[in-house]
């Protein structure tokens, strides 16, 4: 073990050993139980019940195919295709557990208690079977399992032995079976869960700290999480020295020392990581854990994430001063990534009652999580664009099976979650829900009711008899001294604390009544990097327009079941035609004007210049569905808009020039564009060079790439100067391409090299052309930083 290595392991392990039971400090704060809150009649009742019939729409039985298939037992309906089917099998059964197990907690439907049952048991056999406590989708896990126990592996961003994120896989597993018990008091569940924990332990009983360590290089989801939970639920120190086993040192070791070290580095990959950080920091009494969790939210909530709470460009962290991507790409903030911020703002709150976790909580829950799901049918978003006028896709109940949809199932089914918490003797009212809380300990029944966000107050009503302190959050939204609060038609002060808390302590009897007014306000956010994009927000909520940028096109808007279905991937529109704020100054908030009769609905006549300018409307976003639109809008004086408009244009021109030629294309080294091309190696390896990803391997690495026009002319690659000397082959579909011997003769750090395709190849390919990069004995394959397929010859 590597001596650094070695001393954080110690003094970790003297920390876990001084907790009694294995919790040293508990929250001062606790979330009320799930199934004691009931939400009233709002966009979020509407979205767990659309939730609701999506989640019974899934078919277990083909949700619980991989399971069978792994344990040698019968399949009772094929698995789903999708990630179900191409190395991520089993994934989605994990959390479509949970989701059963949130959605039997925030409604008590006898009908879901009875399919989580079904579910459990089913999974009970196939861990039976097994024999030996494991339980897993994944394909052919048995061996890869056995290798990594004898200490072989070859682990890199996103594999382990050739297999796709087996420890992430599993831990929806994990995830699933502690939720059943937590939240549906399914006791199989609980031994289960212990079982496969136990299996766990034995697994990695002879790795050393080095070679864990070197297998969390692969995303392995919140494991240190869920085992920690474990710990807790048993009270036995064993699991929780193996959950500090599973956290990544090189990325808690930064965080300890308030590093930013973010920039490049899978974006949910790191959450659940730094979830966990907290989640022992907590149980162990480690500030230093804790500090760096606090850290690690701190950085990205105030530099990287934009108005809806969301973060990163193709999933992965950009730099925090510089958010181009933002608007140049398509693959915006990634679902998943909010859904774990919540789960990580929640632990800090809990620890920490600060009001700027619970305003980061209201920004993402209604811009973000609850924008995510298709109105009615369902479905689910996995990237959502800022850049102007492009449009989101759905995932189908039958078809998309991506990490947003387990994710969003959990997600709208738990909303319920965070509405209130509770101190000894204190009731923190944290979101202006319409919901009906039990106090149980209490003997007290606490009614919110309310039209938030469509109105700016809400009302709340205490059945039963008790003395405690009402905590009414004071929003950053709500000017100073605005905030009004009656206790039974009277005022009281609305100052905030410096928890940015309104207290109001009293006995209360049966029948008080609390009044909060919460006035809003629109106002303008710009994009973090001070770029010249800006966000329009009344109150908490993100305003966006419908556009139409292109006449008489007809968009899909339900993603199919390809591997890169999730992206929408429609045309395009150049950034000079997005609609554009337009004023000698920024101070024209008084030209929005509200539409009669519809709710959080404005104009701004004479202040948007574009196509369809005049009919451009301002709305919530998550009412927002199957249209292009506009959240970030360039702002430009009169004098300077063509000028700035032809700075965009020549901006954008030579690389939409080039995405108009580009059939399919890869980026190495980063995880979902290689998943999705079915990336092979053997001696891999990836990492950042100057912010880029590359890919190389000692061997062979491999993309499968579709042409299914055989248009493809040219196969053009990036290289590095400072790669010089490699000698490797380029092959397609097993001929050989190119032999090449990189050069240092570029001027910049960073080249394309083209290679024209044989057109006997491409006609002979039939739709699908595997690249190969073989290392030449002695040398490595790559570093290769970019991949496009072409259908022209270069000129």
């Amino acid at each position: 073990m590597k001596p650094r290595l070695r001393r954080l392991a110690a003094v970790t392990l003297i920390a876990v050993t001084s907790a009694v039971a294995g919790i040293v400090n508990a929250a001062p704060l606790k979330l009320f139980p799930l199934q004691d809150v009931r939400l009233g009649a709002s966009p979020f009742l509407e979205a767990q019940q659309t939730d609701l019939h999506y989640m019974m729409e899934m078919d277990p039985d083909r949700l619980l195919a991989p399971f069978l298939r792994e344990a040698g037992l019968p399949l009772k309906k094929p698995t789903y295709g999708n990630w179900e089917s191409s190395g991520l099998d089993g994934h989605m059964g994990g959390h479509y557990l949970s989701a059963l197990a949130l959605m039997f907690a925030s409604t008590g439907d006898a009908e879901v208690k009875q399919r989580l049952d079904y579910f459990v048991a089913q999974l009970k056999r196939c861990q039976e079977k097994n024999g030996n406590g494991y339980l897993g989708g994944i394909p052919e896990g048995s061996a890869v399992w056995q290798a990594i126990a004898r200490g072989e592996m070859k682990a890199d961003n996103f594999s382990v032995n050739g297999k796709w994120v087996p420890w992430y896989n599993l831990h929806k597993v994990y995830a699933g079976l502690r939720d059943a018990y937590k939240y549906a008091g399914n006791e199989d569940a609980r031994t289960m869960l212990i079982a496969l924990s136990d299996w766990a332990l034995a697994l990695s009983a002879h790795l050393t700290d080095e070679q864990m360590q070197n297998m969390l290089r692969a995303e392995h989801g919140g494991m240190n999480e869920v085992l920690a939970d474990v710990a807790e639920m048993t009270g036995q120190k064993k699991y929780l020295d193996l959950a500090v086993r599973f956290s990544h040192q090189a990325v808690l070791r930064p965080l300890e020392e308030k590093q930013d070290k973010l920039t490049g580095l899978h974006a949910n990959t790191q959450i659940p990581k730094v979830i966990g950080f907290k989640r022992i920091g907590d149980m162990t009494g480690r500030r230093d854990w804790q500090q760096a969790a606090q850290f690690f939210w701190q950085t990205v909530h105030d530099h990287r994430t934009v108005a809806i709470g969301g973060n990163s460009v193709k999933e992965h962290f950009h730099a925090s001063n510089d958010f181009t991507s933002m608007i140049d790409e398509v693959e915006g903030p990634e679902t998943c990534n909010t859904y774990n911020m919540l789960k990580l703002t929640e632990l800090l709150f809990l620890g920490d009652a600060r009001g700027s976790y619970t305003d980061y909580y209201e920004r993402a829950l209604y811009n973000h999580i609850l924008s995510s799901q298709r109105p009615n049918t369902g479905g689910f978003v996995y990237f959502t664009p800022m850049r102007p006028n492009h449009y989101r896709v759905y995932s189908q109940v039958d078809q998309g099976m991506w990490c947003c949809v387990g994710s969003g199932i959990e997600s709208h089914a738990k909303y319920g979650e965070f509405i209130y918490a509770h101190g000894k003797d204190a009731l923190y009212v944290n979101l202006f829900i319409p919901s009906t809380l039990k106090w149980k300990e209490k003997n007290l029944t606490i009614t919110q009711t309310s039209q938030f966000p469509d109105q700016d107050r809400s009302t709340i009503t205490v059945t039963g008899n008790g003395k405690f302190a009402m905590k009414i959050r004071y929003p950053s939204w709500v000017a100073r001294g605005a905030m009004q609060v009656t206790v039974n038609g009277r005022a009281v002060a609305a100052k905030p604390g410096a928890d940015s808390y309104v207290s109001v302590e009293r006995q209360w009897q049966s029948g008080d009544k609390v009044e909060v007014k919460l006035p809003m306000t629109t106002w303008l956010e710009q994009m973090p990097d001070k770029s010249n994009y800006y966000a329009v927000l009344h109150g908490p909520i993100v305003l966006a327009a419908k556009t139409a940028p292109i006449a008489g096109e007809k968009l899909s808007f339900l993603a199919d079941d390809s591997r890169m279905g999730h992206i929408a991937s429609g045309p395009v529109c150049p950034l000079e035609s997005a609609p554009t704020l337009v004023s000698d100054t920024k101070d024209f908030m008084d030209r929005f004007k509200p539409v009669p009769g519809h709710p959080l609905t404005f104009t701004a006549p004479g202040l948007v210049q574009g196509k369809d300018a005049g009919s451009v409307v301002f709305m919530p976003f998550f009412r927002l569905h199957d249209a292009r639109y506009v959240m970030y809008w360039p702002y430009s004086t009169p004098a300077n808009l063509q000028a700035m408009q032809a700075r965009a244009a020549e901006g954008e021109k030579e690389r939409l020039a080039l995405n108009a030629l580009t059939i399919d294309q890869v980026a190495p080294g980063e995880q979902q564009p290689e998943s999705d091309h079915f990336f092979k190696s053997d001696g891999g390896d990836a990492g950042i060079n100057q912010g880029r990803h590359w890919r190389h391997a000692t061997g062979w690495f491999s993309y499968d790439l579709t042409d299914k026009k055989a248009e493809a002319r040219t196969l053009r690659l990036t290289y590095a100067k400072g790669d010089a000397g490699r000698k490797f082959d380029i092959l397609v579909n097993g001929e050989l391409l190119a032999q090449v011997v990189l050069g240092d003769q570029a001027d910049q750090p960073f080249y394309t090299v083209d290679y024209p395709l044989p057109p006997t190849l491409v006609a002979a390919a039939r739709g699908k052309l595997v690249v190969k990069f073989v290392a030449r004995a002695g040398s490595v394959a790559g570093g290769l930083y970019g991949l496009r397929l072409l259908r022209s010859y270069p000129k």
